[in-house]
């Protein structure tokens, strides 16, 4: 078999995994917007049928357990709603005239204050460096 013959076969090989990835892609890419379809689907028959129950037009007692279970996440989300506004409302205060920090004396008896130790392991490492 000659060179060219090999060459060939090796492109036609190629071209062949290349289409069957191709087409794996596709259809993978279509089952994962089906899977996104259906559940927006059964999104959309869960807040119907709680719709539903809540305004009695459909009994209740099939359901009672999840809907039990919406109604306790719809008041946890209430609640952290609430809990958001109030730290956002908080963040916005401008801090209390006696939370000012005070200047430091102007003769001091001990240390300086320095900034910490960790600054200090810094220092000593960079300054083995140079």
């Amino acid at each position: 078999m000659s060179i060219l013959d090999s060459l060939a076969q090796q492109a036609g090989k190629l071209a062949s995994d290349v289409q069957g990835s191709l087409r794996r892609a596709r259809v993978e890419g279509e089952r994962r917007l089906l899977q996104r379809q259906h559940r927006a689907a059964l999104e959309e028959l869960g807040e119907r049928t709680y719709e539903l129950v809540r305004s009695g037009t459909l009994p209740e007692e099939p359901v009672s357990a999840e809907i039990a279970a919406v109604e306790a996440k719809l008041m946890e989300l209430e609640a952290k709603v609430v809990e958001v506004e109030e730290l956002r409302t908080e963040a916005a205060k401008p801090p209390p005239a006696e939370a000012a920090p005070e200047a430091p004396p102007a003769a001091s008896t001990g240390p300086a204050p320095g900034p910490g130790p960790g600054w200090e392991a810094a220092e000593r490492f960079f300054r083995s460096g140079n």
